[in-house]
């Protein structure tokens, strides 16, 4: 996932509200984090790292340089340490303003990804150009995950440098939406998600209803026939749970879907249904968490 760097499914989460006091004392303690989390990313980028060759490189790599950036953001990443990593990203204004707690919440989204980092990291390229520099890298495709050389592209910032994971307009959005930019983009690919998840659920009861002189069924049935995923039986990959209601006769159905903790996991309630002429039909409100009738 990680490897075309938040262009992919992640992320992420919640917005949290904080008032008079707890407001400073979040700043504050933001604050001593940023300051010991760059000081922890100094020492490793000039002692961790100083070794000329590391094992799985194909190139003499030097303390400091960006193909050692890149091998000490993997490193990181797949030891999820996940503050350290991301500070070596364009994605630092979004970690940077977060609290312990706030990280640790995230960690749902960011361990699955830290599973996919190789165990070594085979860097075959190094090319600098001023402050800008490329790195070429061996990393699973999206697709296929077979590993593929890729380009990762650097820039310098303050003697350090800082790999791009995401285009320029995207970094200015991160740069205006600060800490809230993983919760707000978590809303939006689980909301992503569970349109995705109605649309699965809509073609397995057409499959279920030609195989069973047009009656449809309930989610347990429909995972039962190997229609769908278990993953329509719980909110932890989606963020919604999911609800199909039958007729009597079973011969018409409607699937919602609720956000499993309104403005954490989604804000969006959704409603699959057939309209007066068995035309399909999805609505989707902010409903403050509640089902759509």
């Amino acid at each position: 996932m990680f490897y075309r760097l938040f262009q992919l499914k992640t992320l992420l989460l919640l917005t949290l509200f904080f008032s008079g006091c707890a407001v400073e004392a979040a700043k504050n303690q933001a604050g001593e984090i940023v300051e010991k989390t760059i000081e922890k990313t100094e020492n490793a980028l000039k002692n961790e790292n100083a070794k000329s060759f590391e094992k799985g490189a194909s190139i003499k790599i030097t303390a400091n340089s960006p193909a050692d950036t890149v091998r000490v953001f993997y490193k990181n990443l797949r030891g999820k340490r996940f503050r350290e990593a991301l500070f070596l990203t364009n994605l630092r204004p979004a970690i940077e303003g977060l609290t312990d707690a706030e990280l640790k919440d995230l960690q749902v989204d960011f361990e699955p990804i830290a599973r996919q980092v190789p165990t070594e990291i085979e860097i075959n390229g190094e090319i600098i150009s001023g402050d800008s520099a490329t790195v070429t890298v061996k990393l699973p495709d999206n697709e296929t995950d077979k590993l593929e050389l890729q380009q990762l592209k650097l820039r310098k910032e303050n003697n350090y440098w800082v790999i791009l994971t995401v285009d320029p307009a995207a970094e200015q959005i991160i740069k205006k939406e600060g800490r809230n930019y993983f919760f707000a983009l978590r809303i939006e690919t689980h909301h992503s998600e569970a349109r995705e998840m109605l649309s699965r659920i809509s073609k397995a009861q057409m499959v279920f209803a030609l195989q069973n002189n047009g009656l449809y069924a309930d989610i347990p049935q429909l995972i039962e026939k190997g229609l769908l995923p278990a993953d329509a039986l719980s909110a932890e990959s989606t963020g919604y749970n999911y609800i199909v209601s039958l007729s009597g006769n079973k011969k018409t159905y409607k699937a919602a879907a609720t956000p499993a903790v309104y403005g954490k996991t989604g804000k969006l309630s959704f409603l699959f249904k057939f309209d007066g002429k068995n035309n399909p039909h999805l609505s989707e409100k902010d409903n403050g968490g509640n089902l759509l009738k």
